[in-house]
């Protein structure tokens, strides 16, 4: 597999490039399974995802038999099925409703702060 990574970006790859593509991927896994600022994640999970795609532009001759884009290898499905994880993934960062800053209403009475309401 790294081999088809080195093959699927138009420059040339330094030695720590597959890894560092690797440490990242599973970075942004561990940030979706986090749920934080998710909003924040969708345009570092856009640039990884295209990335992806690399291998049709750059190395057509592992994705498709014979010349053909309806023709796909195994690998040409591994990244054509990357449609669906692309979709799916930026569906859940944009839809994810942006965390509100908690606001406290300050106790007159000694008893603990309360959190205001959420606004609906």
């Amino acid at each position: 597999m790294a081999h088809l990574v080195r093959q699927a970006v138009p420059f040339p790859t330094p030695a720590w490039f597959v890894p560092a593509v690797g440490a990242a991927e599973v970075a942004l896994g561990l940030w979706f399974l986090a749920g934080r600022a998710l909003r924040y994640a969708a345009p570092v999970f856009a640039l990884h995802m295209a990335g992806t795609f690399g291998v049709l532009l750059f190395v057509p001759d592992q994705a498709f038999l014979h010349g053909r884009v309806w023709d796909l290898t195994m690998t040409g499905e591994f990244v054509v099925k990357n449609l669906v994880l692309f979709a799916a993934g930026l569906l859940v960062c944009l839809a994810t409703p942006p965390t509100e800053a908690t606001a406290f209403q300050p106790s007159t009475d000694g008893t603990p702060p309360q959190t205001a309401p959420r606004s609906a």
